[in-house]
């Protein structure tokens, strides 16, 4: 299990605040991060944008990209990670958009869940499919991936 604590050491060694935009997870990373005392110099904010509309007013997530690529795409996850950093005063920020279950469709399947990452050397991502674990399994498995990305990004 990674260590919130650890990645706040990385982030104040690095001299950069932390951002979540957080969907299917509803402000669980964040909440994991700030349950470490002290967290306060690490982390500036998460953002907990569930609704699509949320995503447009909260991040800047375009309304074009959401038609095109639904909520739970790698587009949508690096707009979430870039917007999240722009509208802060993070130096790294990561986003998660995705489908806990239960339901999903063949083409977006419970259990898939888009991660963006976001500093100032750009916005990577990745789609990692938990499977249908049921809801919790998948938010938690979200989280802990979330935390990893987090991490290696700041090491």
């Amino acid at each position: 299990m990674t260590d919130p604590a650890e990645i706040l050491e990385l982030a104040r060694r690095r001299g950069v605040m932390i951002a979540t935009a957080e969907s299917c997870t509803g402000g669980l990373i964040v909440g994991r991060l700030t349950d470490v005392p002290g967290s306060s110099d690490a982390v500036d904010r998460g953002f907990v944008t569930y609704s699509n509309a949320a995503k447009v007013e909260m991040l800047g997530i375009r309304p074009e990209t959401l038609e095109a690529h639904g909520a739970v795409s790698e587009e949508i996850a690096a707009e979430m990670a870039a917007g999240a950093l722009a509208r802060s005063q993070a130096g790294i920020a990561v986003a998660v958009t995705g489908i806990a279950g239960p339901g999903g469709s063949e083409r977006k399947p419970e259990g898939r869940v888009c991660f963006g990452i976001a500093n100032a050397l750009g916005v990577r991502t990745e789609t990692v499919e938990f499977g249908p674990r049921g809801r919790a399994e998948v938010r938690a498995a979200t989280v802990e991936h979330a935390l990893a990305l987090l991490r290696a990004a700041l090491r």
